[in-house]
């Protein structure tokens, strides 16, 4: 299986008198773009996500859409295990029931998409240091079960790489 690790797109900044819940804090206009063009770049390298799972947040919500308007790609499902704080073992552990799936994608943010995409590769939430950009995306590879330290890294792309593969 093929795991896309994708970081919701560029969002406004925290506003507590415009969003006094951050969960409802939105894409802003030009982020939404960007990703559209960003998501195209994806789909030239990127099988399409037979599940689509997303942090219910509005931003990454919004994201997990964008996514799933490429041809062939799932309609994003909500997982509070994406949500900021999530625990690796946790997500881990929702990611192994899609094992015989080719492609999945998650959507979510920073901190913990970046331990979620150590621990994949490392065994540990630490154990190595992943900085995935907003609109961005990475790759990890299964050759079996999704397991702990078991992912291979296949790629990790900004977002201004992967725009650039929508227009080659």
């Amino acid at each position: 299986m093929d795991l896309y690790i994708v970081r919701h797109a560029a969002a406004h900044g925290r506003d507590p008198d415009r969003w006094p819940d951050d969960s409802e804090r939105p894409l802003t206009p030009e982020g939404e773009e960007a990703f559209r063009s960003a998501a195209r770049g994806l789909a030239r390298i990127a099988s399409p996500a037979d599940a689509l799972l997303s942090s219910p947040y509005r931003r990454a919500w919004r994201t997990a859409e964008i996514l799933s308007e490429l041809d062939g790609w799932a309609s994003p499902e909500a997982t509070p295990v994406l949500e900021p704080t999530l625990s690796p073992e946790k997500a881990a552990v929702e990611l192994a029931a899609y094992g015989e799936a080719e492609a999945v994608a998650v959507v979510g943010h920073r901190p913990g998409l970046h331990e979620l995409a150590a621990y994949l590769l490392t065994g540990s939430a630490g154990g190595a240091e992943v900085n995935i950009k907003k609109g961005g995306a990475l790759c990890v590879r299964f050759s079996g079960a999704v397991e702990p330290g078991a992912g291979q890294l296949r790629w990790l792309l900004t977002p201004a790489m992967l725009s650039s593969l929508a227009v080659s």
